[in-house]
């Protein structure tokens, strides 16, 4: 299958972008990625280094399997040459699903906010393809609105993402120093997107874990609803990364053969 990786410009987190990748990779998919401008995307610089990050570093910074990862994703050739945003709905174009990662700085806003990026997602919705968030990329789809029902396509849904607890409390570890590097917006991911449901009780927040990922991690938070899987944060990505594989596995063994 061919899976779409829409990133920003820059600010990405790479644990959650580089793990599915890896895992569809190995998996036998085809992974496209796509830039505003068709410039390969950068990933946040301080979740690589922990720069800043101070007594927590060793929580917040990426786990070195996940650098690894990251190390091998941008290398590749599909992440140094991505599609912009402006081709993603040629014509000549054809995506099985789509991959929305998360990321919390400043350089986000761009992909998280893109009208191309979310008429996507409604395409893939209403065509059942399957379609994954974890972290602030669930603001992806929670801020997509169907046309056809002037709602977003998370009404009706249950969904998962980044929690007021888990968003708050990255704040309060780092906002006396990093300002509010942790509050992408004023209003949280959880708040905005529950505002998008049919009910506040349809997003399921998972638990605030101080446990860094790696490969070795058998259990993470998601929620699926449907063709749609959803997860908390980065310490959900490996469990997040295996759950797509296997909704990707299921929903082609579905499909009838043409």
């Amino acid at each position: 299958m061919r899976i779409l990786f829409p990133l920003p410009e820059s600010d990405f987190d790479p644990t959650e972008t580089a793990v599915p990748w890896h895992a569809l990779r190995e998996a036998g998919h085809e992974v496209v990625f796509a830039t505003p401008d068709g410039r390969p995307a950068q990933a946040d610089p301080r979740i690589l280094t922990g720069r800043g990050f101070a007594l927590w570093r060793p929580i917040l910074r990426a786990g070195e399997h996940a650098r690894e990862l990251y190390d091998r994703m941008a290398a590749s050739e599909a992440f140094q040459h991505p599609l912009p945003y402006a081709r993603i709905d040629d014509d000549d174009q054809h995506f099985d699903g789509l991959l929305l990662t998360g990321g919390h700085a400043s350089g986000m806003k761009r992909y998280l906010e893109s009208p191309e990026i979310q008429t996507l997602v409604v395409q893939h919705m209403r065509a059942d393809k399957p379609v994954g968030a974890i972290c602030h990329g669930v603001l992806v789809p929670a801020r997509a609105e169907d046309p056809q029902t002037g709602r977003s396509v998370l009404h009706g849904r249950k969904t998962t993402g980044l929690s007021k607890a888990q968003e708050m409390s990255a704040w309060a570890m780092t906002g006396l120093w990093l300002g509010s590097y942790y509050r992408t917006y004023s209003t949280t991911v959880q708040e905005e997107v529950s505002q998008a449901l049919a009910s506040p009780d349809d997003f399921i927040p998972g638990p605030i874990s101080l446990r860094r990922e790696g490969p070795e991690r058998d259990h993470g938070h998601t929620v699926r609803d449907g063709n749609y899987l959803s997860a908390g944060y980065y310490v959900d990505a490996y469990q997040f990364a295996r759950d797509y594989v296997a909704m990707l596995d299921e929903l082609d063994a579905s499909t009838p053969d043409t």
